[in-house]
């Protein structure tokens, strides 16, 4: 189980003392008692995990405080603060999402993000609104709208390629398109991860999940 001690935003700089609204919609990631990512949640949901006492342990950084009503008696204002990563029992849910046959839901948001908003026919990158999804082997085919038939594609390569397949439409697919386990899952779930809830998520990617190398890629092109 990898907990990170110190947490750094990957595209901004947080300030604990004045958090925005931007702040404040970051979500944070909460994982079953082992360890293994299950979720993303709001810092709402996160805070009634803390006030019911389920959260088991923390990982990552220091997230946000938040403050609460004063005590009549004491005078002190309540305070919670909310980290990065929380750890909270699984129950039911964590059993049917890990289980070894499930396989996460295809939408175009998570596919695009799989292939990092790349056309995987002319490798040129795009706004959402300008992708498709492709089959490999066309649906008239006999091909199926899963994530090992499917591929991020411009809609002027996906209608160039039309109902053909790659090679006999000329084109050639730029990579192998892969089915994600489910940390690799809520990773695409997310375009906008903390420096240390991605470290934690990759430590559950499979090794040959080029996940790695798409992400290290990304980080050197920002």
């Amino acid at each position: 189980m990898l907990c990170a001690p110190k947490s750094d935003w990957l595209m901004a700089d947080y300030d604990m003392q004045k958090p925005s609204q931007h702040h404040l919609a970051q979500a944070i990631l909460r994982t079953d008692a082992s360890g293994l990512p299950l979720e993303w949640i709001n810092y709402q949901q996160a805070a009634k995990y803390y006030y019911l006492g389920v959260v088991l342990y923390e990982c990552g950084s220091d997230l946000l405080m938040i403050h609460g009503g004063i005590n009549a008696k004491t005078g002190v204002r309540s305070e919670l603060q909310i980290n990065s990563i929380i750890a909270t029992h699984g129950g039911i849910y964590a059993k049917n999402k890990l289980h070894e046959n499930y396989t996460p839901p295809l939408s175009n948001q998570a596919l695009f993000q799989r292939d990092f908003n790349l056309c995987l026919y002319c490798g040129q990158k795009f706004h959402d609104s300008e992708l498709s999804r492709d089959h490999v082997t066309p649906l008239v085919r006999g091909g199926i709208d899963d994530w090992n038939n499917c591929v991020t594609a411009c809609k002027r390569c996906n209608q160039h390629k039309g109902g053909n397949r790659p090679e006999e439409a000329g084109m050639k697919l730029l990579a192998i398109p892969f089915t994600p386990n489910h940390a690799e899952f809520i990773f695409l779930q997310k375009k906008r991860i903390l420096a240390d809830q991605m470290e934690f998520l990759r430590a559950h990617f499979p090794r040959s999940s080029p996940l790695h190398q798409r992400i290290e890629q990304n980080l050197k092109a920002v």
